[in-house]
């Protein structure tokens, strides 16, 4: 007999496991995206590629999600989470296992803009899983873990790709994406259960009104992660080339500091998530990271004119406060949307984000060459904007 403490205990286990699947969702697309990039030396070095070439041709998985994040949202909204994370998953695997028998540039860098279109399911879909699973008191600290995935895929890539690239050429490196992405597909297929209400219960709930006609809460929320998602990227972007041709550090020793400042970021993310569960509010934190990002920003760049050897402890500060809205935001837009418009909201919150951190590198490396404390100055700008921008809490969380 099952007793009610039994079902509990079997749905609170259960929504954790569609949490890990969702990440691995999401994982797997993001070794595929941000993947590619590790394809350069073996591009250039062993294939001949200019570099200008060669950053070309793995820019195309970014260009690929920028043009078919709304489209897959809209497919979300339709027909659910578990056939768009199958089948774009599925799509992704196909183009990066035909990438692995071209010997053509010209093909290789369509198929991995092929397989970039068909990654970009996985960013609404595996994020409307968390939030479908989890109750508004945990979905922040829910979707903070989810927001690991991309450092994760990147990790995963950054470890595999190269030395297969440069023992076996870029065909086998490929391999890589093409088998995380079809095993990651068999098992959404078999596992994904996103709790979702019927669709006649929903309208007679009002969840197919648009919510971007009732109020301008989606829209402020887009603008807010517009303009903080330039800081992250400026410091994403230069973090690296700062430490080694302003603050003089070595290759080795930056990357190692990025990559702990990447990792500390990711527990800012879980961190301020949590926060947003205990307080009831998603906007209240995100006000208060776009106050503290702008405050770190002219921090950075005073203190880095002035030659501060603090500004490295402020380069850490800065990386691990630009990356922490990112979650709020999410988590914000899939309730204030609801189960029947998140995936097309979501597919606008991320395509916005992608234009955006697309024009900051060459924007912001122009600003740098002639001054990195007059770009993070620059920088500091942005998230001063977003903060009469963020809304209030107006809307109580969607089921």
């Amino acid at each position: 007999m099952t007793t009610t403490e039994d079902t509990t205990h079997t749905a609170g286990a259960r929504k954790w496991v569609m949490l890990a699947l969702g990440m691995l969702a999401q994982t797997s697309g993001a070794v595929f995206i941000n993947g590619a990039a590790f394809l350069i030396p073996s591009l250039h070095e062993d294939r001949g590629l200019s570099l200008a070439a060669a950053g070309l041709v793995v820019a195309m998985p970014t260009v690929g999600i920028m043009l078919t994040l709304i489209a897959w949202g809209v497919l979300v909204d339709r027909i659910g989470e578990k056939l768009v994370l199958a089948i774009g998953l599925a799509l992704t695997s196909a183009a990066s296992f035909a990438a692995v028998f071209t010997t053509s540039f010209v093909v290789l860098g369509l198929c991995l803009l092929l397989g970039g279109m068909a990654a970009a399911s996985a960013n609404s879909a595996s994020g409307r899983v968390v939030v479908g699973w989890f109750p508004p008191e945990r979905r922040g600290l829910a979707m903070g873990i989810r927001q690991m995935s991309v450092p994760l895929g990147v990790a995963i890539g950054a470890l595999l790709i190269p030395p297969i690239a440069r023992d076996h050429g870029v065909g086998a490196a490929l391999l890589v994406p093409a088998i995380v992405c079809v095993t990651t597909a068999v098992a959404c297929l078999a596992i994904i259960d996103p709790p979702r209400p019927d669709r006649e219960a929903a309208e007679r709930a009002g969840l197919l009104a648009n919510p971007y006609r009732a109020s301008s809460q989606l829209w402020r929320i887009h603008s807010t992660s517009v303009l903080l998602v330039v800081p992250q990227y400026v410091v994403w972007t230069y973090a690296l080339v700062w430490l080694m041709s302003d603050r003089g550090w070595s290759a080795a020793s930056a990357g190692v500091l990025v990559t702990l400042t990447q990792i500390l970021g990711a527990f800012g993310r879980i961190g301020v998530g949590a926060l947003s569960d205990t307080l009831g509010s998603r906007m209240r934190p995100l006000r208060w990271v776009a106050v503290s990002t702008t405050v770190t920003m002219v921090v950075l760049a005073v203190t880095d004119w002035l030659d501060s050897p603090v500004s490295i402890a402020v380069m850490v500060i800065a990386s691990v406060v630009t990356v922490a809205p990112n979650g709020l935001a999410f988590t914000a837009v899939a309730e204030v949307s609801g189960p029947y418009w998140s995936g097309r909201a979501l597919g606008a919150q991320n395509t916005g984000q992608f234009i955006a951190a697309s024009m900051v590198p060459p924007a912001f490396g122009a600003l740098a060459a002639i001054s990195f404390p007059l770009a993070f100055a620059v920088s500091s700008v942005f998230p001063a904007l977003a903060v009469p921008v963020i809304p209030d809490d107006q809307q109580s969380p969607q089921p």
